[in-house]
């Protein structure tokens, strides 16, 4: 969601917020281990964002069982995208990658 309170649009600073929720559907516990973000602006400008975990923790999530958080990201343009994976561990040890679906973040009444 679009942050007007946090915003500078004469700056070219527009701040969104996004809440992510990762549900275990499989059989196995897996702990989310880092993280790997590709933002991308209206002006096609890339920005890649990697580290461990998300907000500074490294969630174990049980079968069945779901993780939320809620973090945020400033653009320099009125819409961008961001889309990325986790890189996650399961119980063996395997390491695999959880993709995170393309998400579209526009100042209302800015796309059609």
């Amino acid at each position: 969601r679009y942050l007007p309170e946090q915003s500078k649009p004469a700056e070219r600073q527009f701040a969104f917020a996004y809440e992510i929720t990762i549900a275990n559907v499989g059989t196995e516990p897996a702990q989310l281990l880092a993280r790997h973000w590709i933002i991308v602006d209206a002006h096609d400008k890339t920005k890649e964002v990697r580290g461990a975990g998300v907000v500074g923790e490294q969630p174990r999530i049980e079968p069945g069982q779901a993780y939320r958080y809620t973090s945020g990201v400033v653009l320099g343009t009125e819409h961008g995208t961001m889309t990325g994976s986790y890189r996650m561990l399961d119980s063996t040890g395997a390491e695999f990658d959880a993709v995170i679906p393309l998400c579209v973040l526009a100042v209302p009444g800015t796309t059609h």
